[in-house]
């Protein structure tokens, strides 16, 4: 048994929760993996996992061992990167998490270029609007918008997205066109749920903040389905440029309170502490932000 190879499923077994998900990141079978496990349990003389028909769970020496096996994971990485010094290869399985809307629509469509470049890279790209645990995700890197609140990760910011307040010119019509952020509290405005400020949108004018405590009757945890209810003549909403950024130039909507600047949000690229970025993620994080700092659509409207 290869002993350092059957401790790297074992760690990735209790990351990603699954037999079967770490057989299909493998591209082997889940009785592989399960054989692999069981020749190490054998050989340790204990058992790692408490298996059930639910879930995996670990018993107190698999805690204890999987703690240990991170760290020896994480110093024979180093000391093989050490000694490529320069020279790792950038190829091999990336795991990235993002946003729904930010990865289809920032992400995905940036994939066929890195992919060019790198081609012995294999992208696994998981969308969700909720913010993804990246070591049960097993996740090499994730998209965040806004502030971060995890200090146990490692950040780096590669990017702003900058927000315009829009609605159709049949809504306005309908409603009135609001002068003031002030204002904002006599129209309906559409909700992102997944914001600290949600129900606040912040703006500035010379030095003077502006506070504005917003209501609604919709919302949602999808910034797409936000941008259809803009749409559908619903309501205001405040969302990032990228989103909204052809409706503007097609005249679908409009962009109002355009003399106040919108409180804008960063982006971070997150990987997780105890865990060494591999070439492949960093090549990726670097092409990311490249992309982003050009891109015509995250810039403000001017």
């Amino acid at each position: 048994m290869d002993k350092l190879n059957a401790m790297a499923t074992f760690v990735r077994v209790v990351e990603r929760g699954s037999f079967s998900a770490v057989a299909r990141e493998l591209q082997t079978s889940q009785p592989t993996i399960s054989k692999v496990l069981r020749a190490l349990e054998s050989q340790l003389g204990g058992k790692l996992l408490a298996r059930s028909t639910r879930r995996l769970s670990l018993t107190d020496e698999g805690q204890r061992y999987y703690n240990q096996c991170r760290q020896i994971l994480a110093a024979v990485d180093a000391a093989e990167n050490s000694f490529q010094s320069g020279r790792e290869i950038i190829a091999g399985p990336l795991r990235i998490g993002s946003s729904v809307s930010f990865g289809r629509l920032q992400i995905a469509t940036r994939l066929p270029e890195f992919l060019r470049r790198h081609p012995e890279v294999q992208i696994d790209l998981q969308l969700s609007d909720q913010n993804q645990d990246l070591v049960s995700e097993g996740l090499d890197v994730t998209f965040r918008i806004g502030a971060l609140n995890d200090s146990g990760l490692i950040a780096r910011h590669i990017g702003i997205t900058h927000r315009v307040t829009v609605a159709t010119p049949d809504y306005l019509v309908q409603h009135g066109l609001p002068q003031t952020p002030e204002e904002l509290s006599r129209h309906n405005c559409l909700l992102f749920n997944l914001l600290t400020s949600q129900n606040f949108w912040i703006y500035e004018k010379d030095t003077q903040r502006y506070e504005v405590r917003i209501k609604g009757n919709a919302q949602s945890n999808n910034s797409e389905a936000i941008r259809e209810m803009v749409l559908g003549g619903l309501g205001i909403a405040l969302s990032p440029v990228w989103l909204f950024s052809e409706d503007l130039k097609a005249g679908r909507v409009t962009a109002i309170l355009q003399e106040y600047t919108a409180q804008s949000l960063p982006i971070h690229a997150v990987s997780p502490a105890n865990r060494r970025q591999s070439a492949r993620v960093k090549a990726f994080v670097d092409y990311m932000s490249q992309a982003l700092e050009s891109a015509p659509e995250l810039q403000p409207i001017k």
